[in-house]
């Protein structure tokens, strides 16, 4: 049986939702509201630019630019919607934001025509899961970054700047209150929902998930939702399993270290001599290896 709704964090529905000119309005309340702005700051329009200008590195295939567009004022965003945490990600999204910042001019142009570039992120991960230091502040599911002078705190520069929502750090469920909240609850829940329910009745939640309904697809569209719901249960199964391979290797690494440890006090005990050309026949033993001497010094009390 196909679930009622689709996953709006898979690359097809997202684009489905936000980057299709009719739902621009979706992709406008979803900024002012990561954006937090108001009055005359809020977006009024936006502009979809071409997804041909995102630049083919190998490395980022994990790090979809899902939309990119301007406003009406002429800021550019580059929106982008990550389901798993990878590998220098956070160095990844500000390779993303300068390279959609300086591809604005070519040889020859002004430095005048640069817009200001504001990435937003979603993720289905704790990006910052605990305080960077000790004892510090916690970053927030919704967090806004841009350069600030270090001594006086002044800000400045602030032609390039970043928004991160972190969705696992939504735990309110249905009790959502703001707009922000109830676009994090959307996105956590709308692919296990059989009903629209009552926080996410209203607009623009409602219309967001009737594009999600899957009644709505089109065979070839399920067909592409299926094909990238299978291909991030691999990219999970393949985190999952250099995790795990990870684990064995360090538990073996481990143990060398414990073995070439206790072989240093059985000889020490039983005043085996341990010379530079020992101690490097030690450091070049396999784990297996190690064990074995280990065994014959305890049994021989001698090295050969």
């Amino acid at each position: 049986m196909l679930p009622v709704f689709a996953d709006p964090k898979t690359d097809f529905v997202f684009k489905r939702i936000f980057g299709a000119e009719p739902n621009k309005h979706l992709l406008v309340d979803l900024l002012n509201a990561l954006l937090e702005l108001e009055g005359e700051q809020r977006i009024a329009d936006l502009t979809y630019l071409s997804a041909e200008q995102r630049v083919p590195v190998a490395e980022l295939k994990l790090s979809i630019v899902d939309v990119k567009c301007r406003d009406h004022a002429g800021r550019e965003y580059v929106v982008e919607m990550q389901i798993l945490n990878v590998e220098a990600f956070e160095k990844r999204v500000v390779y993303n934001v300068s390279k959609a910042y300086v591809m604005q001019i070519h040889g020859g142009e002004h430095y005048l025509d640069l817009s200001d570039v504001v990435g937003v992120t979603i993720c289905d991960f704790e990006l910052w899961p605990q305080p960077p230091q000790p004892g510090g502040p916690a970053v927030p599911m919704l967090s806004r970054w841009r350069m600030q002078e270090q001594n006086q705190g002044a800000l400045a520069l602030s032609q390039v700047q970043y928004v991160f929502l972190e969705l696992p750090k939504y735990t309110k469920g249905a009790a959502a209150e703001s707009t922000v909240e109830r676009w994090a609850h959307f996105f956590r829940v709308a692919e296990n929902l059989e009903v629209v329910p009552p926080e996410l009745a209203e607009e623009p939640f409602r219309t967001a998930l009737e594009q999600a309904r899957t009644a709505a697809f089109t065979p070839a569209e399920w067909d592409a939702y299926d094909r990238a719901k299978i291909s991030e249960q691999d990219a999970r199964g393949a985190i999952s399993l250099a995790g795990r391979q990870g684990e064995a290797r360090g538990e073996v690494r481990g143990e060398v270290r414990t073995l070439r440890r206790s072989i240093e006090v059985v000889c020490r005990l039983l005043a085996i001599p341990l010379d530079a050309a020992r101690r490097a026949e030690i450091g070049t033993m396999s784990h297996g290896q190690l064990d074995a001497l280990l065994g014959r010094l305890e049994r021989e009390r001698r090295w050969e």
